[in-house]
């Protein structure tokens, strides 16, 4: 028991000595409540030698003959007076940084997928012995080129023969039209004469018709892709031969965030990466975009054409697509000068030597500055140090950065306190 109060005076002891020594206003607390102690502070003021300054008997802390000195007179205990570190008006050091602009939202990187600009499948529309394949696997051909031939000789046969029964209707109905106009033949003769040659035309049609589906053609221009079949082999209907890609341009489909939907619009520029040409940039625009907005993604589908007249872009290939915007620009401080208050976040602007708080609102924090909405515009100076001791309007002196006006101070100052 013994103990512990005598730890617990030691204790009280100790912090009432780190007190008296450490804390700026002790002493003039003391000397305020009429107590004098023989050490401290208060025995070094009374016993240190009077300044120049002051008058005959004066001493520092503002006692004059060993009396205290009225508050407000010269050495006294009102602002600016007494022993550094009392309750004199104090000037906070501050060092400042430059408020700068920032643009957000201005650009949108995705990545999207190469198409041809147009691309068809080649199938054989009828089945048969395959004769002969005219082209090779990437081979440049033109609309109307000849890709395979089928064999065609039962085709052939028939289109023959039905080239000789038009020629037999024909002549049978010249004959009819001669007797029909000496009134040798009645007019159902002639009729049945004219039914003839029609149902023989269209019977050549029919068999030209079958004669040109062995052969297949190419329905554009393009690059032939892989052969999917061998000449000599039995090929079915609708199976499919090659596939040829027009590739004089690519078209790349990508998918944009919901809020970019508004700004974006036919005809917008684009820079697109293909990610197996590293270092080289194309560009573009957007040739269509979606109707609708995806529910499960919230994106939208747009498609870019990006010319490609060398043929180095190819269907398939992964692409990084950017597209700019106007964006929104935004003051930027520095992170360190944000406080909190029950408002919400602010900063202190130091303006003519004095610090004014000002609400600033964070859009978007980055690693370099925070981007805010607020009442400050480039070049006002922001304070980023000292700015837990600032109240509003108080007096600070700037040690380093920017004062608001364009210039800096060009060597720091010592605050007086």
């Amino acid at each position: 028991m013994i103990r512990q109060l005598v730890a617990s005076i030691a204790v009280i002891a100790a912090a009432a000595f780190a007190w008296l020594y450490f804390a700026p206003g002790a002493p003039q607390v003391l000397t305020n409540a009429g107590i004098v102690l023989p050490f401290g502070p208060q025995a070094e003021a009374a016993s240190a030698p009077a300044p120049q300054a002051g008058g005959p008997g004066q001493r520092p802390g503002g006692q004059v003959n060993g009396g205290p000195q009225a508050s407000g007179g010269p050495g006294g205990g009102g602002p600016g007076g007494g022993r550094p570190g009392g309750f004199g008006a104090r000037t906070t050091n501050v060092i400042t940084s430059g408020v700068t602009l920032a643009r957000i939202n201005d650009t949108l990187a995705a990545i999207g997928e190469g198409t041809p600009v147009r691309s068809v499948t080649v199938a054989a529309t009828s089945g048969g012995e395959l004769t002969e394949v005219l082209v090779r696997p990437g081979q440049i051909v033109e609309a109307g080129a000849t890709i395979a031939r089928f064999d065609s000789a039962a085709e052939q046969i028939e289109y023959d023969r039905a080239q000789l029964a038009l020629e037999d209707a024909r002549a049978t109905l010249t004959r009819t039209e001669g007797l029909a106009s000496n009134n040798v033949v009645a007019g159902t003769a002639l009729t049945a004469a004219q039914l003839s040659a029609a149902n023989a035309e269209l019977a050549l049609r029919n068999a030209e018709m079958a004669l040109a589906r062995r052969t297949i053609d190419s329905p554009i221009g393009g690059k032939v892709g892989l052969i999917r079949v061998t000449p000599g082999n039995y090929v079915p209907a609708q199976t499919t031969v090659t596939s040829i890609d027009d590739t004089s341009s690519i078209l790349i489909d990508f998918w944009v965030p919901e809020r970019y939907a508004a700004q974006i619009e036919p005809g917008m520029a684009v820079t697109v990466n293909a990610i197996a040409l590293p270092g080289q940039t194309f560009g573009g625009d957007i040739s269509a975009i979606d109707t609708r907005i995806d529910p499960a993604s919230r994106t939208l589908q747009v498609q870019a054409e990006i010319p490609n007249p060398e043929g180095v872009l190819r269907a398939g290939m992964s692409f990084t697509v950017s597209l700019a915007f106007p964006g929104e620009e935004y003051p930027a401080v520095n992170p360190l000068a944000i406080l909190w208050s029950a408002e919400g976040s602010y900063v202190w602007k130091y303006l003519d030597g004095k610090a004014t708080r000002v609400m600033a609102e964070i859009i978007q924090r980055n690693s370099d500055g925070v981007l805010v909405r607020g009442d400050l515009k480039p070049g006002d100076a922001i304070i980023t140090e000292g700015i837990l001791q600032l109240s509003e309007g108080a007096t600070v002196n700037l040690l380093e950065g920017p004062d608001g006006t364009g210039t800096t101070p060009s060597q720091p100052s010592v605050a007086t306190n």
